[in-house]
């Protein structure tokens, strides 16, 4: 039995192209899982602000900021019990969505999921997977923003086994959307059978 963390970040719902990839993603994994979907667009985490960084980075004193690091250490537990972690991020104006910003803003917490040591920053969250589902309404190389962006956030948290499925041209229409939607199914096949 897996424990498999999904996270949902687009804004369009049923009809988002990673909401649909993650969801034909997890049942391809079978029944025999223990799965917790965190839809961080249906529900949003409050914007990380000043006092959102001294509850998770400081000393928490105020109500809020002791709401605040609660929050967080609920969304930390998640993805230290998970052994898989599917994240769906879609492109929007070249980056990841804010929603899936403010979550790693949440679980970036020194000393919990990194530390600094002589050698520079560690991530503490080691032995997990990662698959990452983008989505994009062009055409890009790996290079693009979201693809780095993702390397390096969950290289920092100590999670560096990442692959990522791509479905990309969605903007040029239905067809397009088709095609890019079954190259991606594919390369999920791909990446569960050699689970």
């Amino acid at each position: 039995m897996r424990n498999i963390l999904v996270l949902k970040s687009s804004i369009l719902a049923d009809n988002s192209q990673t909401n649909q990839l993650s969801d034909y993603l997890v049942s391809k994994l079978g029944d025999n899982n223990n799965i917790v979907v965190r839809d961080l667009a249906k529900n949003a985490l409050p914007h990380f602000d000043a006092t959102a960084a001294t509850a998770v980075r400081g000393q928490p004193s105020t109500e809020a900021e002791n709401a605040l690091l609660a929050l967080s250490d609920e969304l930390v537990a998640e993805i230290q019990k998970a052994d898989l972690v599917v994240i769906n991020a879609p492109m929007y104006n070249f980056n990841i969505p804010t929603q899936l910003k403010s979550y790693f803003d949440f679980i970036a917490r020194p000393r919990v999921t990194f530390q600094y040591t002589a050698n520079g920053s560690e991530g503490l969250l080691k032995g997990k997977k990662a698959i990452v589902l983008c989505a994009f309404g062009g055409l890009y190389d790996e290079e693009n923003l979201v693809t780095q962006y993702m390397k390096s956030i969950l290289g920092f948290i100590g999670i560096t086994d990442v692959q990522f499925v791509y479905a990309q041209g969605i903007g040029f229409g239905p067809e397009a959307i088709e095609k890019a939607q079954a190259s991606a199914k594919n390369k999920i096949n791909e990446i569960v059978a050699n689970l």
